[in-house]
């Protein structure tokens, strides 16, 4: 399967704005964004052009497509299901990216970056709904359950990112029982929910031309 194997921090600098690509590297003063300013390959520093209508939509889509770590087809798909699903496109949209399997990972702060949610995922780390499940993208819905398998529940990895919880919450979409080791997802996320600036708007007016 094709996958982005190029340096990720570029991807933040490219789109001038922390995605939280590499885990608690992001949060702290390794981070490329605080480190290096300008995009990459902009080595005279000259003062960016005004973009065009087309170039602000493209960013946006580039944005959030690098944000959830998804290639053009993954995304333009989910896209394309949102469209056919009636109702408000971008939103939908939205809620599709927050509620595919290695994200609903990632937020429940069982893996540290997206990209560990996926390496997890691949080597049966989680059930859902007591089933075996290792396809990132698959889409959970309301009070679906996400539980880390006995065997694995003392897992270094899993203990370490767990002591996340408590410097950061959960999204009020979910919850985690710590004695259980089972998270949970109370509500389908919303817009409010996304710790991302996002215009969807502009993704939807892209695939739309």
């Amino acid at each position: 399967m094709a996958r982005y194997i190029g340096p990720v921090c570029r991807l933040c600098r490219r789109e001038n704005t922390k995605l939280f690509l590499k885990g608690d590297r992001c949060n702290s003063s390794k981070c490329s964004i605080e480190k290096k300013k300008g995009i990459p390959g902009d080595t005279q520093k000259k003062r960016r052009k005004n973009m065009s209508e087309y170039g602000i939509q493209l960013r946006e889509k580039q944005k959030v497509k690098r944000y959830y770590g998804l290639l053009e087809k993954q995304y333009r798909n989910l896209f394309d299901k949102a469209a056919r699903k009636g109702g408000i496109t971008g939103e939908i949209f939205l809620s599709y990216l927050e509620r595919r399997f290695d994200n609903v990972v990632f937020r429940l702060k069982l893996a540290s970056s997206r990209k560990q949610a996926r390496q997890m995922i691949g080597h049966g780390l989680f059930t859902i709904n007591d089933k075996k499940v290792n396809i990132p993208s698959v889409m959970l819905r309301a009070n679906d359950e996400v539980k880390i398998k006995e065997k694995y529940t003392n897992l270094d990895l899993l203990t370490s990112n767990l002591e996340m919880l408590d410097h950061a919450p959960l999204p009020e979409w979910l919850e985690f029982d710590q004695d259980k080791k089972v998270g949970k997802i109370i509500r389908n996320p919303e817009k409010q929910d996304i710790d991302l600036e996002i215009e969807e708007n502009l993704i939807v007016e892209l695939y739309n031309k």
